[in-house]
C-alpha cells in the first residue's frame, strides 16, 4: 500500500466564468490498481467559492472521472461534480444537467494568451510588438519567445501522461497567444477532458510566473487600432453517428435551420463578452447572425470541403462561435440539444 495524492477538482460559483478549484486528499491504495470507483465522495467549503451561505456551507464533491498526474509521486487528478448536501446537483453543476451519448463526438480548440505583468508575454512595456503575421504557428524566439515554447510542451507531456486525448497545439495569429485541441466520444468527456487540461495548464504557468488569459477578447480596439489583436475561441467540432455515416444534403439543411432558430439560446452559453469577439472582423461572423459556409473561417458554422466531397454531406462541422472562456459542458449540451431537434428520417 502506499499514500496515493488524489487532487479533487471542480468548477467554483463565480460568474459569469466557473473559476478552478483544487484540493488534496491523501487516501492508502495501490497506484496501478487505483480506479475512479475508489475515490470516496468528499466535501469542501461553498461559503469561499460562492456556493453556498456560511451557516449552511457544506457542499459535496462526487468523483466523475480519474487522470494520472505525472507531476506527483503517485498522484491522481479527480474531476468531480458539485452536490448539494442531499446530494442533488448544484445549480451550478453544468456537468449534470447535459445529455451524453458515446456516439456524440466532440473536438474543442481551445486558444488562450500567456499573460506576465500585466500584458500578453511578448509585448513590450508601454509597447506593442510587431503587427500580426509572422506569430501563427511560428518559429523561433521572435516569433513565440522562450517561456511560452517551454510551458506549452510540458503542457502537452502532462496532459498525454494523463491520458487526455491531446490532439495538438500551435502558436496562434496574435503575439503570446496559443491553441490546443482536445478531442472526446461523448459531451461529458470531451468536456472533462478541456476542464483538466486547463487545470493543468494553469498550474504548470504557475512556476514560471505566468497567467493563462481565457478572455476571448482582452485586448480591445477599432479595426486598425494597434489594440485590436485577434480575440480567442473554443471552435466546437461535433459529429453524430448519424451524421457520420449516413449525413445527406436534406439533412444537413435542415440541421443548419436549426442552429439559426436557436442562434440566440448558442450565444447566451458560449462564453461572456462574444460581442467583444464576433465583430464580423478577424474570421467571426457577426453575434447577431448565422452563416454557414464551406471553408469559411468567417462563417458561424465552418463545412469543411470533406464534408461535402461528392455531394455527401458527411461527417463533421465546425461551430466557430464559442469562445475561449466558454463552459465546454453547457457548449455542448447547447449543441446536442439543437441537433436533437432535427429527425433522421
Amino acid at each position: 500500500m502506499a499514500k496515493l495524492k488524489l487532487e479533487y477538482i471542480w468548477l467554483d460559483g463565480y460568474t459569469p466564468v466557473a473559476g478552478l478549484r483544487g484540493k488534496t486528499k491523501i487516501v492508502d491504495g495501490d497506484a496501478d490498481k487505483f480506479t475512479l470507483e475508489d475515490c470516496p465522495m468528499w466535501g469542501f467549503d461553498g461559503s469561499s467559492t460562492k456556493q453556498a451561505e456560511g451557516k449552511s456551507s457544506d457542499c459535496l464533491l462526487k468523483p466523475v472521472a480519474l487522470y494520472p498526474d505525472s507531476s506527483r509521486e503517485n498522484g491522481f487528478i479527480v474531476m468531480t461534480e458539485v452536490l448539494l448536501p442531499d446530494g442533488t446537483p448544484h445549480p451550478t453543476n453544468t456537468r449534470a444537467t447535459i445529455p451524453d451519448d458515446e456516439g456524440t463526438w466532440f473536438g474543442f480548440e481551445q486558444e488562450y494568451f500567456f499573460y506576465q505583468d500585466g500584458r500578453p508575454l511578448g509585448f513590450p512595456e508601454g509597447g506593442f510588438p510587431a503587427p500580426q503575421g509572422p506569430y501563427y504557428t511560428g518559429v523561433g524566439f521572435k516569433a513565440v519567445g522562450d517561456i511560452a515554447r517551454t510551458i506549452v510542451e510540458e503542457h502537452l507531456d502532462a496532459c498525454i501522461d494523463a491520458g487526455i486525448n491531446h490532439e495538438g497545439i500551435n502558436a496562434e495569429v496574435a503575439k503570446g497567444q496559443w491553441e490546443f485541441q482536445i478531442f472526446g466520444k461523448g459531451s461529458k468527456k470531451a468536456a472533462d477532458e478541456i476542464w483538466v487540461a486547463r487545470y493543468l495548464l494553469l498550474r504548470i504557468a504557475e512556476k514560471y510566473g505566468v497567467d493563462i488569459e481565457f478572455h476571448c477578447k482582452p485586448l480591445l480596439g477599432a479595426y486598425d487600432d494597434p489594440l485590436d489583436w485577434n480575440g480567442s475561441g473554443m471552435h466546437c467540432n461535433f459529429s453524430t453517428e448519424f451524421m457520420r455515416t449516413t449525413g445527406g444534403k436534406d439533412y444537413f439543411l435542415k440541421l443548419m435551420d436549426a442552429f439559426s432558430k436557436y442562434r440566440e439560446e448558442h450565444i447566451a452559453v458560449y462564453g461572456p463578452d462574444n460581442h467583444l469577439r464576433l465583430t464580423g472582423l478577424h474570421e467571426t461572423q457577426s453575434i447577431d447572425q448565422f452563416s454557414w459556409g464551406i471553408a469559411d473561417r468567417g462563417a458561424s458554422i465552418r463545412v469543411p470541403h470533406s464534408f461535402v466531397k461528392g455531394d455527401a454531406y458527411k461527417g463533421y462541422l465546425e461551430d466557430r462561435r464559442p469562445n475561449s472562456a466558454g463552459d465546454p459542458y453547457a457548449i455542448a449540451g447547447r449543441v446536442l440539444q439543437t441537433i436533437q431537434t432535427v429527425p433522421t428520417s
